[in-house]
């Protein structure tokens, strides 16, 4: 990761770690649930129901890598910044999308194996309804019987 000449490694380490997750979270596991008069008649039109880790789900323990590889890039000083420092939080915070769009491949290959090709819809967060839902199968089939394979679920609240 390029953090021009770091002030400090280790804070610039945990930060870089801290951020994927963070992003890993976003794209997999937060979802917000706003009231509408379609999708969420049950909360009032224009109120957040998932305002908080009570209502929605985090990244926790059991969600980081067991094997994370944080490097450093060297020599890649930033003249126009403090002692030469460059931003730490806000890139490594979108390679969480990168799991993202992992996990939408992993599906278009089991649903090239099941027989169906070409595009499909996946909206982040990619939850584990809308990847089980996105894996269209026969038991997909039965749980959804009118357009089964294009189907997204709508959430885990």
């Amino acid at each position: 990761m390029d953090v021009g000449t770091s002030l400090n490694p280790q804070i610039d380490i945990g930060q870089i770690e801290g951020a994927f997750i963070q992003g890993l979270g976003m794209f997999t596991m937060e979802e917000l649930a706003w009231g509408d008069d379609t999708q969420h008649k049950w909360i009032k039109p224009g109120n957040l129901f998932t305002r908080g880790p009570g209502t929605y789900k985090i990244p926790s323990f059991n969600d980081i890598p067991l094997d994370m590889r944080i490097e450093l890039l060297s020599n890649a000083p930033n003249p126009k910044a403090i002692y030469s420092s460059k931003a730490v939080g806000e890139p490594p915070f979108f390679l969480g999308a990168s799991a993202f769009f992992a996990l939408k491949s992993a599906c278009m290959v089991y649903r090239e194996e099941q027989g169906y090709s070409g595009y499909f819809p996946m909206n982040s967060p990619a939850t584990v309804e809308r990847l089980r839902m996105a894996c269209t199968d026969e038991l997909t089939k039965r749980a959804c019987t009118s357009c089964h394979e294009l189907f997204q679920a709508r959430g885990s609240y």
